[in-house]
């Protein structure tokens, strides 16, 4: 099961650092003017909340150090595989101490069917060594020493900190970033900027949830195929009118 973290101030964010945060913002703002306009997007917010109730991650842990590494994991790799692999896994290496001590002659069959498998084990032992080294075996619950991590992006990061520790983040994925330019509620290729943009759309205590709403979207309905017939936000999608439009135009 999934441990429920536990809860931040509103006001510990885990937006984009001050040195970086006015740029995002200028280039935020310069892109809000092509986005469709705000009540409509909160019209969407509330159908894909409806359409994804509770939505939180599908990676099952226990405490912080499981969700990072079964994040590590999912890369490039369904979560259903990873929930397949992780038990054993942390049963042999139930902390960050005992994963540094393993090799990767050690690691590597344990972690083979996720993928990417080599390259992931030399992650997770260098994660886990840095974490000693460092952090008295702890994961930290700062983005800045997160990112430190081998291993770890901004993404693995948020997704750290939101659902392990409660602190208001904003994991941008391939789904997140496919599903929200689609359907218009952000408009950039940059993570980071569709980050700032997404979190202005509700208040910090519901970016984790979003995120997690829009990802299981992009799982079921709003795959690189979508399945518009089953979508119930058709008529506000950005993405379906420009297609409707197109078609028509062909029709006529």
């Amino acid at each position: 099961m999934n441990q429920k973290p536990r809860t931040r101030s509103s006001a510990t964010t885990s937006k984009p650092g001050t040195g970086t945060r006015t740029a995002l913002r200028k280039k935020t703002n310069s892109l809000t003017k092509h986005l469709i306009p705000t009540l409509v997007r909160r019209r969407i917010l509330t159908k894909l909340e409806r359409l994804h109730p509770n939505a939180d991650t599908e990676l099952h842990f226990s405490d912080p150090y499981q969700l990072l590494v079964a994040t590590i994991l999912s890369a490039q790799c369904t979560d259903k595989r990873v929930n397949q692999t992780t038990p054993s896994l942390f049963k042999q290496y139930p902390d960050a101490h005992t994963l540094a001590q393993a090799t990767p002659t050690q690691l590597e069959p344990q972690i083979k069917s996720t993928g990417f498998f080599r390259s992931k084990a030399r992650s997770l032992i260098a994660m886990a060594s840095a974490l000693v080294e460092h952090h008295d075996g702890q994961v930290p619950d700062n983005r800045e020493k997160l990112v430190k991590l081998t291993g770890v992006g901004r993404k693995t990061a948020n997704v750290v900190l939101g659902h392990a520790f409660g602190i208001p983040a904003f994991p941008v994925d391939r789904h997140v970033q496919r599903v929200s330019n689609r359907i218009g509620l952000a408009r950039s290729s940059n993570p980071s900027v569709t980050e700032e943009q997404l979190c202005q759309l509700v208040r910090p205590t519901q970016w984790t949830q979003l995120s997690d709403t829009l990802i299981l979207h992009g799982r079921r309905v709003c795959k690189p195929r979508p399945l518009c017939d089953h979508c119930p936000i058709q008529e506000n999608c950005h993405f379906y009118n420009q297609l409707s439009a197109v078609t028509s135009e062909h029709v006529h």
